[in-house]
């Protein structure tokens, strides 16, 4: 990926873009549901372990509605490594190819607060 601006490399950008999207909702909802797990276990007063508890209840219910969208979506196969592995694969390479890209020039110079026009 030479060009970042030809419409052609951003084929499949959108699919790429949801499914990244959405693993990182699914993490942060995973996240979530190991904090509150750590606070029930933690808190003393019993209606604040009931609210927590509903709460954690709710996140597990939110983790299973992004897993089975990415799921049905072919962004996650949990129980099948050769469907997963091309996944990440593709989204491995494209990472790098995004970082390799120059999306800045080499001349960075300020002089100052703002850019300067080569002299």
């Amino acid at each position: 990926m030479k060009d970042y601006l030809d419409p052609r490399n951003a084929e499949g950008m959108p699919n790429l873009a949801d499914s990244a999207f959405a693993l990182d909702f699914l993490l942060s909802v995973k996240n979530g549901i190991r904090n509150y797990g750590f606070a029930i276990a933690e808190v003393a007063n019993p209606a604040l372990k009931r609210v927590l508890t509903k709460q954690l209840m709710q996140a597990i219910d939110l983790h299973g509605e992004i897993s089975d969208l990415m799921m049905e979506r072919k962004w996650l196969h949990p129980y099948n490594f050769k469907e997963q592995y091309p996944v990440d694969l593709k989204g491995a390479e494209t990472a790098v190819q995004i970082g390799q890209m120059t999306l800045f020039h080499n001349d960075t110079d300020r002089g100052g607060m703002f850019a300067t026009p080569n002299e």
